[in-house]
């Protein structure tokens, strides 16, 4: 069984995140730069909420509101679904698919330890599936 501790193995240990009194802009400008669709929104090291491009899109540009006068608090999605570190690959992908989200803070013992995305989710399934079938060929030709 594939758990997300074995995504996060593969990761950098690096979580990004904003306070919630960041500015929107800046917050935008840290995605940028370290091409990420999605931050953390800590406060006192607690984790508050998620900041996702998904929420800028729809809370402020939609809005007509402006990047650089509204706080991450403001518009970040505070009603937070994570996962734990334990669980398994294809439970995040149900859970993802069904709850329309693209990542998930991870927590081990309520503290966070981790973020993943759909995509850590996926390359992982996918490198599972190429490690059985390269088994499984060299099953057959041995």
């Amino acid at each position: 069984m594939c758990t997300v501790r074995n995504i996060l193995k593969s990761k950098s240990k690096e979580i990004y995140s904003v306070a919630p009194d960041c500015i929107v802009y800046d917050a935008l400008e840290i995605m940028f730069e370290k091409n990420v669709s999605a931050l953390l929104v800590l406060q006192n090291e607690k984790l508050v909420g998620i900041f996702t491009e998904r929420d800028y899109a729809r809370k402020v540009i939609l809005k007509g509101k402006a990047s650089k006068e509204i706080k991450v608090e403001e518009i970040m999605t505070s009603n937070l679904i994570t996962i734990s570190i334990d669980s398994d690959i294809e439970d995040c992908m149900k859970l993802m698919t069904n709850k329309f989200i693209r990542h998930l803070p991870v927590l081990e013992e309520g503290e966070l330890v981790g973020f993943i995305s759909i995509g850590d989710v996926v390359k992982n399934i996918i490198d599972n599936q190429k490690f059985i079938i390269e088994r499984l060929e060299h099953y057959i030709t041995h």
